[in-house]
């Protein structure tokens, strides 16, 4: 392959990238559950150039729990460095977990004070996550999710609670917690 060819396909796959950033495309987020979804998405603000400023829903069963889904909702930033990929998002987040099903532990679940985490995603080109962390509040008999943002050297104090009491589903009661040791 000559030189001139290969600066072509460059140009072509430049031209292109650009077509779909000017469109408005967005940069795909990274989901650590590979079973979550994405729901739907408001806009917030509307950008000339690049994509809009958003509100994303989302929803992720837990792992190691049947019968529980989180909706997550969650700011995505547009314009020029959102369509690009390096944009640093806001650390506002709100969640809803909900019974859905009857509830079974597929595996043992973390009951420290650390929790144990569920839901994982990048929120910026580098060094900050969203996080979803897992308690267990063995006196409720709930399951307790948190989300909050983390840096490498900071984090937020921007927080979200929501919890799950473990309730017969139908004629099947909840399976009993299998907790790790």
């Amino acid at each position: 392959m000559t030189k001139s060819s290969k600066t072509r396909i460059v140009s072509a796959l430049s031209g292109a990238a650009m077509a779909a950033f000017a469109i408005g495309a967005e940069a795909p987020s990274a989901m650590a559950n590979d079973n979550g979804r994405d729901i739907g998405s408001v806009t917030t603000a509307t950008k000339w150039v690049g994509p809009n400023h958003k509100i994303k829903v989302s929803a992720f069963p837990d792992p190691k729990v049947d019968g529980v889904t989180c909706f997550l909702s969650r700011p995505i930033t547009g314009g020029i460095s959102g369509g690009l990929g390096i944009a640093e998002d806001k650390s506002d987040a709100s969640i809803a977990c909900r019974q859905t099903g009857p509830i079974k532990f597929k595996e043992a679940i973390e009951n420290d004070e650390d929790g144990e985490e569920v839901f994982n995603e990048d929120r910026s080109l580098l060094f900050k996550n969203l996080h979803v962390t897992r308690f267990f509040d063995e006196a409720s008999n709930s399951l307790v999710y948190l989300t909050y943002s983390k840096k490498l050297f900071d984090g937020s104090p921007k927080n979200a609670i929501s919890a799950v009491t473990m309730m017969p589903w139908g004629t099947e009661m909840p399976g009993e917690p299998k907790l790790a040791q």
